[in-house]
């Protein structure tokens, strides 16, 4: 058990856990990238399915963890908690670091529309108060439904010669090289990186949250999920910087769906999640969805995000946790 004086070197230990997981997730991303490129479905495509779940994985190995523990409302926290901080801090900082962001194609029209949805489904299947391994296996069935959705998607323009080949099969077929053991080695050691720092997370944030007596639930909603966000960050602005935003507002869809189907769905399938904290609960769902619609807003009017809105939604997620933390 730690004492009060000692949760400023615990907090500057969960930071230090914070950064091991970036690094073990840009190994991660720079041999998924590899693997990626010889399915040839797409930037787009690739990134929402396979680089998305690449920069969630944090998200992943913490939800696993925190149930395995018994604590599954730390990772309910952290899948919540991770979606709004990719719209506010991500999004935000991205724009305001790396300038305007452009949208084109027809991102804001369908694309944009499902991974609200996907955000939204483990919400509306808590109404009860309560996700059930039931629940669980709903939510890893949309997560499927919207990877066939993408993956169908590219399917059409994919070459002639390959247009009757299943997009599976060209994956796996495709993935079949003498180069992939060296990817898949570089793989296993940033997966078992993950599995250590996030193990230690869940630790160190339950001790947080029984030293200062506040709800796991709001430990989960900041301090475990802006760390958890930071590979998405990461990414997200090297895609700005290489002049990818296919690959930017991929990597962002493709994690806030991944985030509310599979990985809340794995965890309550582990074990169900009962809300402890509802007053918290119900704050976090009203911010992600009420900053979900800001953001379509943004992006709707002009087509483009720029910095003064990248600050908006900083100010907005600061906002959030001011009232997180002195509500009655």
């Amino acid at each position: 058990m730690i004492t009060n004086k000692m949760i400023p070197f615990y907090l500057l230990l969960a930071a230090g856990f914070c950064l091991l997981l970036i690094k073990a997730t840009d190994i991660l991303i720079i041999n998924f990238r590899s693997l990626a490129k010889r399915t040839k479905l797409g930037k787009f495509a690739v990134t929402t399915i396979v680089l998305a779940l690449a920069t969630s994985l944090p998200e992943l190995f913490v939800g696993v963890t925190a149930a395995y523990e018994g604590l599954p409302n730390l990772a309910l926290g952290n899948i919540i908690g991770s979606n709004i901080a990719d719209l506010t801090i991500v999004v935000g900082g991205a724009a305001l670091i790396g300038g305007t962001l452009k949208v084109g194609g027809s991102f804001a029209k369908s694309d944009l529309i499902y991974a609200f949805l996907a955000g939204l489904a483990p919400i509306v299947l808590l109404f009860d108060r309560s996700l059930s391994r039931l629940d669980g296996i709903i939510l890893l069935f949309l997560y499927g439904f919207y990877t066939v959705l993408v993956l169908t998607g590219r399917r059409r323009h994919l070459a002639n010669n390959e247009s009757e080949e299943g997009v599976i099969h060209q994956l796996l077929r495709r993935l079949n090289h003498r180069d992939a053991g060296r990817e898949l080695g570089w793989i296993f050691l940033g997966v078992a990186l993950l599995l250590f720092s996030a193990d230690m997370l869940v630790r160190i944030a339950k001790q947080v949250a029984l030293n200062l007596n506040i709800p796991v639930l709001l430990v989960g909603l900041f301090l475990v999920a802006v760390g958890t966000s930071l590979p998405e960050l990461a990414f997200e602005l090297k895609s700005l910087r290489e002049k990818e935003t296919k690959m930017f507002f991929g990597d962002l869809l493709g994690s806030i769906v991944a985030n509310g189907t599979l990985i809340i769905g794995i965890t309550a399938l582990i074990r169900p999640i009962e809300v402890r904290a509802f007053e918290e609960y119900l704050l976090a769902t009203v911010t992600y969805i009420v900053v979900f619609l800001i953001f379509y807003f943004f992006i709707r009017t002009k087509h483009k995000l720029e910095r003064w809105e990248g600050a908006f939604l900083i100010g907005f997620y600061l906002a959030f946790l001011l009232a997180a933390f002195i509500h009655p």
